[in-house]
């Protein structure tokens, strides 16, 4: 017979056996132990993770060839400076060579005159006067530049004076600068009338009259340019572009050469105050006015002297304007010649220049 500790013993022992059974099987049986979490679907799309990365390659590229177009575009910008800066460098040197042979010209013909006694300049216009003394009479030159063919024009007396002013109150009428006096004129009925073709405004005064005898038309065109000579029609005259001019004689230059003087005006008178419009090649202008106390022969400058003059100073064309009492050289605002009537003359036309 069983003791009460045998049967608690027995109790206990069976109470663990399969306990004890389950852990020998454990031991002796190890199945491998596997742990599917299926993580598979939270992994990334394989097409955005290769656009990304072409996305980068692309972008890696472009980077590269933005810093290449940049380099490039400096360098483009750089050569285009140097350039720039070679070919500005190139027009000053340029424009220094082309004005050269002008600032040559200008002081040789300059030099010839001497020392001017008075200068009006401006941006318009630029006039030298000077005195001189050729011998045997005293002359007057003014050289004008014009620099806009605008700053010259030719100034018709008001009927209110009879058709005629002199050249100094032309002068204070018009407010130039500067002023002589122009073509001839005839009187007829207490009125004053200038000589033959007269053009004014670029308008004909009384209509076109071809040249006859000796006289010659001399004024200036669109372009600012001294114009003159003998003209047998309109047409002709017409190519030229006549702005304003007059009509006197002789010619005296033309085209660098000495024009033929007629006897007529070499003896009546033979010498007298004149006044003279001619031209450089450059054209710059050039008036000459000699002075002369009468009109009797003995006293001014002849016709060949003055032409002579001229065409030693340079001057290429030449036209003889009114003279005797008419000749008159207003600058300043003062009369520079000592008129031959001891008073201007009242004229028709007169040559003015404005600052």
């Amino acid at each position: 017979m069983r003791t009460p500790v045998q049967k608690v013993n027995r109790f206990f022992m069976l109470l663990t056996a399969p306990f004890f059974g389950l852990l020998l099987g454990l031991w002796w049986y190890h199945p491998p132990l596997q742990l599917n979490l299926e993580v598979g679907r939270f992994a990334p799309a394989p097409g955005p993770v290769q656009e990304t990365g072409q996305l980068k390659k692309d972008l890696t590229l472009a980077q590269s060839a933005a810093s290449y177009t940049i380099d490039s575009v400096s360098a483009s910008a750089k050569l285009y400076q140097e350039t720039t800066a070679a070919m500005n460098a190139l027009v000053q040197t340029a424009s220094s060579q082309a004005t050269r042979p002008e600032v040559i010209y200008n002081r040789r013909i300059s030099s010839r005159l001497g020392i001017p006694s008075d200068v009006i300049s401006s941006n318009r216009i630029l006039i030298e006067l000077y005195r001189l003394n050729p011998g045997g009479y005293k002359a007057y030159a003014m050289k004008i530049k014009l620099k806009d063919p605008a700053a010259m024009t030719m100034s018709l007396a008001e009927e209110s004076t009879r058709g005629a002013e002199t050249t100094l109150h032309a002068v204070q009428r018009y407010g130039a600068v500067a002023g002589i006096n122009a073509g001839g004129f005839a009187d007829k009925a207490g009125q004053r009338y200038p000589l033959s073709t007269t053009v004014v405004d670029g308008q004909y005064l009384y209509g076109f009259e071809p040249s006859y005898k000796d006289l010659s038309f001399v004024g200036l065109n669109k372009s600012g340019r001294l114009i003159g000579g003998k003209f047998a029609s309109r047409a002709q005259l017409d190519q030229l572009e006549p702005v304003f001019g007059a009509t006197f004689v002789p010619v005296l230059l033309k085209n660098g050469g000495k024009a033929a003087i007629p006897e007529k005006w070499k003896l009546t008178p033979k010498r007298a105050p004149r006044t003279v419009m001619g031209k450089y090649k450059d054209d710059q202008l050039l008036i000459f006015v000699a002075d002369g106390y009468n009109e009797n022969g003995s006293s001014g400058a002849t016709l060949e002297e003055i032409q002579h003059k001229l065409w030693s100073m340079g001057v290429v064309d030449a036209y003889n304007l009114d003279g005797g009492g008419s000749s008159s050289l207003i600058f300043n605002g003062r009369v520079i010649n000592k008129p031959s009537d001891g008073n201007l003359r009242a004229v028709p036309t007169s040559f003015l220049f404005f600052r």
